[in-house]
């Protein structure tokens, strides 16, 4: 079990360093394809084993936790990674097809590849300070994919990022070290055991207060969401997908993760802060969204509404609530890769995001049209899709423990969210395109085709979690069991040790 639970790690740093020895831009392709399907296969073979055996712990060096460093699955993060590979897997795809040579010739495929393992590696340690580095790989080589290209506003955007992450590195930092002041140790699972017992509960409030600082900057959550917008729409149209699918939702699994497992013991305070900034996450969001008119701004806004689901679920902290986190997390991550991948082939199609400057793509291109509405009506959280699911466990969660002003947030958010897809739909696919827009010419079948089959991939998926949606509900409300019994994370790492 040893080797396979670093494989989601080991694979793409592997693929990376091999990519790296060729310049020919198919060459590459075909490893970074290779690699995305090891890591996806690796992670649902992880899944599958957490599934049936339950938690699985690696204690690299063979020392001892909490000695040594622990990498953990258990069935949240084992669902995160499988996730990572989904998206990792369809932005490979994708990228053949819209990423120029030049690109490709600055190391594209090497950067995903590095990125997808901070990204796992984040998902799958048990250490606190190793989280903070799988952190800083993936901050590295997303400002090198968001600055790729040296265009202007590209580097604008990247600077935003960069700086605004790096602030966000250096309180989590700030706050691994006070952490480690008050109980001597880094590994999660040790940690839990420390804080429970500590009676330093005033100083270990502010450290939450810190944590929820750091990561609430990298998950875009209210008030700390303003260098979202600013960058994501100037990275390469692939690399926006992927970071609108999983980088926010790393920091997401980070507030899950250590407010679940670390600071449970002021839950009315630091959980009430969570869901007010929630419901303002979803209502600013939903409303910068309303007001944009540039394809992947109003899609950017977005993320930031639905992070505020998310969160909600966290807030509201109960079996049932956390299990529509993690519903929506599933549903969310396929859905909005999805729709930036849409973006993209309408930029490719048409050679703009700029809604005005767009039309006609339903009598073109009815296929796009059709799956773009299959997304678009899930985010929007039309039944039966994937996002009513998420959203009716989410609501029918804060009714039943009488939060019934985040019940009413998250339904007008929610249909703030069907107008921004409706305002999609009719100037990109309904009103007939404008006399200045031309359709891009030189798009053969097969660089259509290879648009086509992960946006169907994803749409398909999202069709699939919506007729299942009691399987996946089942498997979400299992890994909330997970996350709220603390003991069994902890037994698992430390065994006898505490």
């Amino acid at each position: 079990m040893g080797l396979l639970l670093l494989a989601p790690v080991l694979i793409p740093v592997f693929a990376a360093a091999v990519a790296l020895l060729w310049r020919n831009y198919r060459v590459q392709w075909w490893i970074a394809l290779a690699g995305a399907t090891g890591l996806l296969l690796s992670a649902i073979a992880i899944l599958v084993t957490v599934s049936r055996d339950g938690i699985q712990v690696v204690q690299l060096g063979n020392w001892p936790a909490p000695f040594g460093i622990s990498f953990v699955a258990d069935l949240f993060s084992a669902i995160m990674a499988v996730l990572g590979g989904i998206i990792a897997l369809a932005v490979v795809i994708f990228s053949r097809a819209v990423v120029d040579r030049p690109r490709v010739r600055y190391g594209y495929y090497p950067l995903l590849l590095i990125l997808m393992m901070g990204i796992s590696g984040s998902f799958l340690t048990g250490d606190i300070f190793n989280l903070y580095v799988w952190f800083e790989v993936m901050l590295m080589s997303s400002f090198v994919l968001v600055a790729l290209g040296n265009e202007r506003a590209q580097l604008e955007g990247a600077l935003k990022y960069v700086t605004i992450n790096l602030i966000s590195s250096t309180i989590f930092l700030t706050a691994i070290g006070i952490l480690y002041g008050i109980t001597g140790t880094l590994n999660m699972a040790h940690l839990s055991v420390q804080l429970a017992e500590s009676d330093q509960t005033a100083l270990v409030t502010v450290v939450a207060v810190l944590f929820m600082i750091a990561f609430g900057i990298k998950a875009a959550l209210f008030p700390l969401f303003f260098w979202l917008p600013a960058s994501y729409p100037v990275a390469p149209n692939a690399i926006t997908a992927l970071f609108a699918g999983l980088l926010t939702k790393v920091g997401v699994y980070a507030l899950i993760r250590v407010f679940t497992l670390l600071f449970t013991q002021d839950v009315g305070y630091t959980h009430t802060i969570l869901l007010i900034l929630a419901g303002f996450t979803m209502l600013t969001g939903v409303l910068g969204a309303a007001s944009q008119n540039e394809f992947r701004r109003i899609l950017s806004f977005h993320i930031i509404s639905q992070i505020g689901y998310m969160v909600m679920g966290l807030a509201l902290f109960t079996p049932l609530a956390l299990a529509g986190a993690i519903f929506y997390i599933i549903h969310h991550i396929i859905v909005k890769t999805n729709l930036f991948l849409i973006s993209g082939a309408v930029h490719r199609l048409q050679g703009s995001y700029q809604l005005d400057q767009l039309g006609g793509l339903y009598r073109s291109r009815f296929a796009l049209a059709v799956l773009f509405l299959i997304p678009a009506m899930s985010l929007a959280g039309l039944p039966p899709l994937s996002g009513f699911w998420a959203k009716f466990v989410l609501i029918r969660a804060s009714l039943e423990i009488d939060r019934p002003a985040i019940a009413v947030v998250a339904l007008v958010v929610s249909l703030l969210t069907l107008f921004s897809m409706t305002k999609i739909w009719a100037e990109v696919f309904w009103k007939k395109r404008p006399q200045t827009t031309v359709e891009t010419t030189g798009i053969t079948t097969r660089i259509w085709r290879q648009m086509l089959v992960p946006i169907a991939s994803l749409a398909s998926l999202t069709v699939l979690i919506g007729l299942l949606a009691e399987p996946v509900f089942a498997l979400s409300s299992d890994a909330a069991e997970q996350l709220l019994s603390t003991q069994e994370y902890v037994s698992a790492v430390l065994g006898g040790v505490r």
